[in-house]
């Protein structure tokens, strides 16, 4: 997905991200270091995944969505003094935050929630689950050590082609994620409700427990552990979801303590 390294387009890289910062496919990407409490720590290089899809008109959406298209209003290749762009397209594209106005009736629009759920310590924990079927408590191997959880299912491969049988999440498992202090789960599927499932079952236990969602999310590469998420839906105001730029930021190992 995306342009070679230097592009910074769905590589990892951004401007003002820390040095030695690798992609999730693994290429090296280089930008200047960040001054704060990770770039702190001496020696510490921190890596920066980039867990959002390209939006562009090749990116899939929910079928009968409205798929991502650019109308190029102004364009300086033209003779134009500047280039314009409007995009057109559904808020749940790509990498997206639900708002429970999706699924709740007169719940909050995404420009109502607090942001505090997405942006803080994170937890990526990969998962194997078989195309089709719903993620349970016992499938999740790892202890919960985070209030936002990420899972990587690898049901949905590629944001490019839409396949119908991704994983999700089963109400039993949110319920169980809740219990455990977590306020948002994220997941690599284009939602955490099976595809055909039109009662969104799972929908139901985010909206009882007001917990918040993550969908459309790349997580191929990413190694399962402790980061940093930030992952800010936009002030859409009355909006049912919004679009995010999703990043992981690895955190320091705690320092080791000397021997008694």
């Amino acid at each position: 997905m995306g342009e070679g390294p230097k592009s910074g387009v769905g590589t990892g890289m951004e401007t003002g991200t820390t040095q030695g910062v690798e992609d999730v496919r693994g290429q090296p990407c280089y930008g200047t270091c960040r001054p704060g409490r990770i770039a702190a720590f001496q020696g510490f290089h921190a890596m920066l995944y980039d867990i959002t899809p390209p939006i562009s008109p090749r990116l899939r959406v929910w079928p009968g969505d409205t798929p991502p298209s650019r109308e190029l209003r102004l364009d300086m290749r033209s003779g134009a003094n500047l280039t314009l762009s409007t995009l057109h397209t559904t808020v749940h594209v790509g990498a997206h935050a639900d708002a429970p106005s999706h699924y709740g009736r007169d719940a909050t629009a995404i420009h109502e929630r607090d942001l505090t759920p997405y942006l803080g310590p994170c937890q990526v924990i990969r998962t194997g689950p078989a195309p089709g079927t719903r993620l349970c408590p016992g499938d999740v191997a790892a202890p919960i050590l985070a209030e936002r959880v990420l899972l990587a299912t690898g049901t949905f491969p590629d944001p490019e082609r839409f396949n119908e049988d991704f994983a999700a999440l089963a109400p039993a498992l949110v319920d169980w994620l809740h219990g455990r202090g977590v306020r948002l789960v994220g997941i690599d599927t284009p939602s955490v409700d099976l595809f055909d499932d039109g009662l969104l079952v799972a929908h139901q236990r985010f909206l009882a427990h007001d917990m918040a969602i993550l969908e459309g999310l790349v997580l191929a590469g990413v190694p399962a552990g402790l980061y940093e998420l930030i992952a800010l839906p936009l002030r859409l105001e009355g909006f049912d979801a919004s679009p995010v730029r999703a990043v992981l930021r690895s955190l320091p190992a705690p320092p080791l303590r000397a021997h008694d």
